[in-house]
């Protein structure tokens, strides 16, 4: 089974920064992607960044593109989310999943971590 643990939430104002981390355990791994998801009070989940293991591939959603960036570490299989220029509008819970490369579905998440920005 595969275990997913994030780390590094919190409150910081408007304009600031902050790194999300999550590290996978329980198997080995390979040839996966490791994405962030996000939700809002009353608003859907909605996908953030997404890395892959092998190649290192990256994806953001629109709304980050330039301010977040996303990396891994395979050694640790760790995958880390450098948030940046912070908005109020970025406020939710995060979390990592874990999805194989043969599959289009997410199939393990992470407890969530807060990330509440003030303006």
């Amino acid at each position: 089974q595969v275990q997913l643990v994030e780390s590094g939430g919190g409150l910081v104002q408007a304009g600031g920064s902050l790194r999300l981390s999550c590290a996978a355990s329980g198997r080995t791994f390979s040839n996966y992607a490791m994405g962030w998801f996000r939700q809002a009070p009353g608003k859907e989940r909605e996908f953030v960044a997404a890395v892959t293991w092998r190649g290192g591939s990256t994806s953001f959603a629109d709304s980050v593109k330039g301010r977040f960036t996303i990396s891994r570490d395979n050694a640790e299989n760790t995958v880390y989310l450098q948030m940046n220029s912070l908005k109020p509008e970025d406020t939710a819970i995060y979390y990592c999943a874990l999805r194989w490369l043969d599959r289009l579905e997410y199939d393990y998440w992470g407890q969530g971590t807060q990330v509440s920005v003030s303006s």
